[in-house]
């Protein structure tokens, strides 16, 4: 996986001045509340507002950073990334959206799902 790729790509989710992401650039961007955001990236609603949980908010919303970053790669486009993540059926998987795999914590599987797509496997 190119991560200098996905850090640069990474920047737009987060906080101005911060190296830490924005669960409120995020949510935004995924067109959810904060509290769904919350559920699924596993976390309390009021721990992505809390200052001193930071560090915990930005790993629980890293995978979706990172799949949200690969997919947007793929498509060339962000908006077209946010609606195959919320809305596209991933193949193999009865009908569950990425959005829904990241909800049953399988981030790593959509990962390894868009980086077989990229190197020419299809799933």
């Amino acid at each position: 996986m190119q991560a200098q790729g996905l850090d640069l790509g990474a920047t737009r989710y987060g906080e101005e001045g911060s190296r830490f992401l924005s669960p409120q650039r995020l949510s935004e961007q995924l067109g959810v509340t904060q509290a769904e955001l919350a559920r699924l990236a596993g976390v309390a609603r009021n721990t992505l507002t809390a200052k001193s949980a930071t560090r915990k908010v930005d790993a629980a919303l890293s995978p979706i950073v990172r799949i949200l970053t690969l997919a947007a790669e793929m498509a060339g486009d962000e908006s077209r990334a946010v609606i195959w993540f919320k809305h596209q059926p991933i193949p193999g998987w009865a009908g569950k959206t990425a959005y829904d795999l990241v909800e049953e914590r399988k981030a790593d599987q959509v990962l390894a799902y868009l980086e077989a797509v990229r190197a020419g496997v299809y799933a």
